[in-house]
């Protein structure tokens, strides 16, 4: 019986083992098992390695996604550049880690993208951040991060946003967790009378399927999104990597 899993913390509210168990009874798989491993120290990562022997792949979430990265034998180039991993392929000994949170991103805004966007203000600098920041990238989107301790010369303070200069970041990516479900009367402090129509407010929280933050937006018409496609989309992804599938 192969064994998959998801290591983080706290993990009661977590989107990947429900996924997988649905996608193994869709797709008739009977051969393996998703456990979520609600690991609060990365200390703790190798005594469930060694107790769960029957391992071949693991999710990683928050609060995990960079400090893991010391306990892993190779990168891929994606994982590297982008500086966080969310997927772990065990070969023995080897821990090789990925980034398909990137790839989920993506393919999920793709459709958005195309010459509509030239300025994105990405909310939080966590790993799910630097995975939304190597996309924007990509697409030579310029962005700036929001922070409550700004830190470099493209962050800003939640404080330096004001109704005039928000107008100037049409896409908006919460990575964040403020909002995520029990906590969801929890969201970004915006100055959303600033937002309109030319706005696309993208969160990364899925659970409730609409945050305030989306909420907010959609009452000054912008165009919103949750990440529930980008969850699917790096789920699939990362059962291709564990899988050697293309």
């Amino acid at each position: 019986m192969k064994l998959y899993g998801l290591i983080g913390f706290p993990l009661a509210h977590s989107f990947s083992q429900k996924y997988f168990e649905e996608k193994f009874r869709r797709e008739n798989i009977t051969d393996c098992e998703y456990r979520n491993f609600p690991i609060e120290s990365l200390d703790k990562l190798s005594e469930a390695l060694s107790e769960n022997q029957n391992l071949v792949g693991l999710n990683v979430t928050i609060p995990h996604k960079e400090k893991v990265i010391p306990f892993l034998s190779e990168l891929d180039e994606t994982a590297r550049e982008i500086g966080a991993v969310n997927c772990i392929k065990i070969e023995g000994d080897k821990l090789k880690g990925f980034n398909t949170d990137a790839y989920g991103f993506e393919m999920s805004i793709k459709p958005f993208l195309e010459n509509k966007y030239e300025r994105a203000l990405i909310l939080g600098t966590g790993g799910a951040s630097k995975a939304v920041a190597y996309v924007l990238k990509k697409w030579n989107i310029s962005f700036h991060y929001a922070t409550r301790n700004p830190s470099g010369s493209n962050q800003l303070s939640y404080q330096d946003l004001s109704k005039d200069n928000i107008k100037h970041f049409q896409l908006i990516v919460n990575t964040t967790p403020l909002g995520t479900y029990p906590d969801i009367e929890t969201f970004p402090d915006l100055p959303y009378e600033g937002l309109s129509s030319v706005h696309f407010l993208y969160d990364l929280v899925y659970n409730p399927a609409e945050s305030i933050f989306l909420k907010k937006g959609k009452e000054q018409g912008a165009h919103t999104m949750n990440g529930l496609k980008m969850l699917e989309l790096q789920a699939e992804r990362a059962w291709q990597i564990w899988n050697n599938k293309p």
